[in-house]
């Protein structure tokens, strides 16, 4: 039988069948699903009709089903308890959950906001598992439809539409250098920063045009190296006299790990927004909520940390 045939039939019919080999007693059928006895006569002959079998043989005033019920009960039970359980409302417990997430993410949400929200997350749901595909803006509705992922982690670059999109916070962006580094000591001018090569770390295509738009109308920087990860960097810090330009938040959790100095950048650059975005087809999904909610408040309290760390307030 194809799928289509199976919506044609009333499978609410099976749910009658499993009352009544429970009640073994049309009446007392009647009175469980609300229906007259007329009805649940009615209800017993098409079911009869569409399994081609009696189903019950009634012994007084008992209903005795036949071997045919039996077996067709049993295979019912598995696939009814699912659907009684995914209808019912409950409350999600994340502990009980071992869904697979996909979180199409940039390199800086990934060397920030993820590293401090994990704890938390294996945490409360120790069975789930992750999966963090490298975000593609142009591709971004793609990847959150036919590509599978269920939510991402950026700064939009345009309109997102249909997708749907929570602010997380704001995200500036900050300078690090080696104590070794001649102006280790010394506040940072624009025409330093302009003298002095370059590091690009976690800087998007779209944060590197906000840089270079706040920078028009100067020399460019002398860019040595762009990478994903700090550790490019870390490798050659020593060497050469580096400014190393990454988002601020990255800044505030590596620099004294790594023995660098944070400075401010010598031009004016508004902090730009990051969210998170989804598919309306997981809105209403309670496993997503619990973990957009969770990265939602991770974020914020990363930023907040931040912010009373560096008296910024």
């Amino acid at each position: 039988m194809e799928l289509e045939d199976v919506y044609r039939r009333d499978l609410n019919l099976l749910v009658a069948l499993k009352v009544l080999i429970e009640e073994g007693s049309v009446s007392r059928t009647a009175i469980r699903l609300n229906l007259s006895q007329s009805a649940m006569s009615r209800v017993l002959g098409r079911l009869r009709e569409l399994l081609g079998d009696p189903l019950f043989i009634r012994q007084g005033q008992h209903l005795q089903p036949t071997q045919r019920a039996i077996e067709i009960s049993h295979a019912l039970n598995e696939p009814l308890e699912s659907l009684r359980i995914l209808l019912s409302p409950t409350d999600f417990e994340p502990k009980r959950c071992k869904q697979h997430f996909v979180i199409a993410t940039t390199d800086y949400a990934m060397q920030t906001i993820l590293p401090y929200a994990l704890p938390r997350i294996y945490e409360e749901a120790p069975n789930i598992s992750l999966e963090f595909p490298p975000l593609q803006h142009e591709q971004m509705l793609n990847q959150l439809t036919s590509e599978g992922c269920d939510m991402a982690i950026c700064r939009p670059t345009g309109n997102i539409e249909p997708l749907v999109h929570e602010k997380l916070g704001l995200v500036s962006v900050s300078c690090m250098l080696s104590k070794s580094h001649p102006l280790a000591d010394k506040e940072i001018t624009l025409s330093d920063y302009l003298a002095y090569p370059h590091a690009l770390i976690a800087i998007s295509d779209g944060v590197k045009a906000l840089i270079d738009t706040a920078l028009s109308g100067h020399q460019k920087a002398k860019t040595v190296l762009r990478a994903y990860h700090l550790q490019a960097a870390l490798a050659i810090v020593d060497k050469m006299p580096l400014i190393i330009t990454v988002p601020a938040d990255l800044a505030y959790l590596v620099a004294e790990q790594h023995d660098l100095i944070v400075k401010p950048l010598p031009f004016e650059f508004k902090p730009f927004e990051y969210s998170l975005i989804w598919h309306p087809r997981c809105e209403h999904s309670a496993a997503q909520i619990w973990l957009r909610n969770l990265l939602k408040e991770e974020c914020g309290r990363l930023i907040d940390k931040r912010v009373l760390d560096l008296g910024l307030m």
